[in-house]
């Protein structure tokens, strides 16, 4: 049995003594106000936010399941993650966070009354987020607790650890012990530092991270170009064939693992991430950490900077890990041992156990250090959303509107105590991290689309739409598995839309419309483009000078470009790792191409627009 060597436990000791140092560091600064906590103070630079958000991205689950899906599917696993969707950061980047920001508000809950007032429908629409961002965050939380703990049960085994500890845990619950443990460490500067402790420890892993996925790369394109690599037709190719190549010759369980993966006929399920992807981009961003990132930025220029940052710092560092983990799990597969503590061959296992086999002593402590940070990352900044709901959408707006800063102060611990608590309870009913991860993208999205789709786009929306149309898409959500249980969950999205819309008209015209003071406000400030033309009008009347927002062709374009550029970084990485000499230079050519447009058309514009 291989345990650490006292070099890697010095160096992810001393990875948790910085991280509460950090927390300690900053307390005082967090405790001057809600807005210093939550959003620190609004005043972090957009390039830190960006790291920080890239940070959290980099978690340890998706980094688990993105090496799987790598391993098996090859080059276009490079479109899976469209499941979330990843490119939902070039909406951002371009129009949205914009949006966002110029609302000036601490919470997405908080955003609601800036675009439905304060009647009845609004107030029905500010619970209905709360409940959602809460279901959403917990949902999250849950996620990275099972993805950290089957990591570190790799490295740590219970066997070992079982002699210091009085009490004895069964095999199926030890992943869930690991995760309760480093949690607290989580919990601890993230409770004290608020988001500015986030931010820095964010920074700090981020880096960590960055110099272990270059020496991971450069060890896997070592490893590509001193052995022959056996994959299957097709798995070099990102475009052709379907996602069910054959595997049999090579290492039959696979086929097994495509089977149940069920993502079928390749262009077909491209064209429903696509079609999810973008409508669920359009609706904005889910009341989570990402949200709270776009908030905390110093003005919506720099909302925007922040958001199209986070793909360049994320996508090349974190693909070139994974394509060399990937690498290297394919050339040394015999030497994996991929068996779980049930006796069954588990391919989530592959990133902990290449990392066990192949990183030497001291790379493997700053690995370890940079991936358990991934996960206090992650959790992080998701119980600070959830804090965020709590304290400033139910605690400051219905118990105590007028708390004292020594209130909300000890209303924050309170809260984040609580949330971590029942997501570590949630933890311990979830099957896997793939169960966890498509309940949250594929069903909990998919009734958060249609309603949010429409709070941006359409005048008439209110209050009560909003509340109908997400009451409606989360019982949809909540059915249509049940009813459909061997259907994958991403093939369900355009049941939940339909039905999320249906309950949204209805809702909208059971009421009247909002406010006109609220709407001309809301259209004045944020100024999206849409079916507007009512208010518009108005606001013309009031002031001839006024001009509507005629962006959306540029945004249109920009966004495509912005996708296609992401959609490079992800792949130049896999290239360069496996050696592919003419894809490299063909993406590197498209990659420039597209850097220039955005220069052009996107980030030329952003100083010359209304802030």
């Amino acid at each position: 049995m291989k345990l650490l060597h006292t070099v890697d436990i010095l160096i992810i000791a001393l990875y948790l003594i910085s991280i509460i140092v950090i927390g300690l560091v900053l307390r005082k600064k967090a405790q001057r106000s809600k807005d210093d906590y939550l959003l620190g103070g609004k005043s972090i630079p957009w390039y830190m936010l960006g790291l920080s958000n890239a940070s959290g991205m980099f978690d340890i689950s998706g980094t688990i399941w993105l090496v799987t899906l790598m391993f098996v599917y090859g080059i276009k696993s490079a479109w899976i993650p469209w499941l979330w969707p990843v490119f939902n950061q070039i909406f951002l980047m371009v129009y949205l966070s914009k949006w966002l920001r110029r609302s000036n508000a601490t919470t997405g809950a908080e955003w609601i009354g800036t675009r439905f007032g304060f009647g009845k429908g609004a107030r029905m629409s500010h619970i209905i987020v709360v409940v959602f961002a809460l279901v959403v965050c917990l949902g999250y939380l849950a996620y990275g607790f099972i993805g950290l703990g089957k990591f570190v049960e790799i490295f740590v085994p219970w066997e070992f650890v079982s002699n210091y500890v009085p009490f004895d845990i069964s095999a199926e619950y030890v992943p869930h012990f690991y995760g309760t443990i480093f949690t607290l460490f989580a919990v601890f500067y993230s409770l004290l530092g608020g988001m500015s402790g986030i931010v820095w420890a964010d920074v700090v892993q981020f880096t960590i991270m960055t110099i272990a996925a270059l020496v991971i790369g450069y060890l896997g394109w070592q490893a590509v170009g001193d052995s022959n690599l056996n994959v299957p037709n097709g798995w070099m190719n990102p475009f052709l064939g379907e996602l069910s190549m054959d595997w049999s010759q090579i290492i039959p369980e696979v086929n097994q693992k495509i089977k149940d993966d069920g993502f079928g006929v390749f262009s077909i399920f491209l064209f429903m991430m696509l079609f999810k992807g973008v409508l669920v981009s359009v609706a904005g961003p889910a009341p989570t950490y990402d949200m709270q990132k776009i908030l905390s930025t110093k003005s919506p220029a720099e909302a925007s900077k922040m958001s199209g940052f986070v793909s360049v710092v994320l996508m090349p560092i974190r693909y070139l890990m994974i394509a060399g983990f990937a690498a290297l799990a394919l050339i040394y597969y015999e030497k994996l041992d991929l068996l779980n503590a049930a006796g069954n061959i588990d391919f989530e296992l592959i990133l902990p156990t290449a990392i066990k086999t192949f990183v030497p002593v001291g790379l493997l402590g700053l690995l370890l250090a940079g991936l358990i940070a991934a996960f206090m990352s992650t959790f992080a900044g998701t119980l600070n959303a959830a804090q965020a709901y709590l304290v400033n959408d139910i605690y400051l707006k219905y118990t105590k509107p007028d708390a004292t800063t020594s209130q909300i102060k000890n209303m924050n611990y309170l809260t984040g105590v609580v949330v971590v608590i029942v997501s570590i309870i949630l933890g311990f009913f979830a099957e896997d991290v793939n169960s966890v991860l498509n309940i949250i993208v594929s069903v909990l999205y998919g009734s958060y689309v249609g309603a949010n789709i429409l709070k941006w786009h359409w005048w008439r929306f209110n209050g009560e739409g909003f509340f109908w149309g997400m009451v409606a898409g989360l019982l949809a959500a909540y059915i249509a598995p049940m009813l459909f249980p061997d259907v994958n969950e991403l093939y369900l999205f355009p049941i939940l839309l339909v039905v999320s819309l249906i309950g949204s008209i209805i809702g909208t015209y059971s009421a009247p419309p909002t406010e006109e003071e609220v709407l001309k406000a809301f259209y004045k400030n944020v100024r999206p483009w849409g079916f507007w033309k009512p208010i518009n009008d108005k606001l013309v009347a009031e002031d001839s000078s006024f001009e509507k927002n005629k962006d959306f062709v540029k945004d249109m374009f920009n966004v495509v470009i912005g996708i296609i550029a992401q959609t490079t970084l992800v792949i130049l990485p896999m290239y360069i790792i496996f050696r592919q000499s003419m894809p490299i230079y063909i993406s590197l050519a498209i990659l420039v191409a597209c850097l220039f447009l955005l220069k052009k058309y996107w980030w030329n514009k952003l100083n010359e627009e209304l802030n």
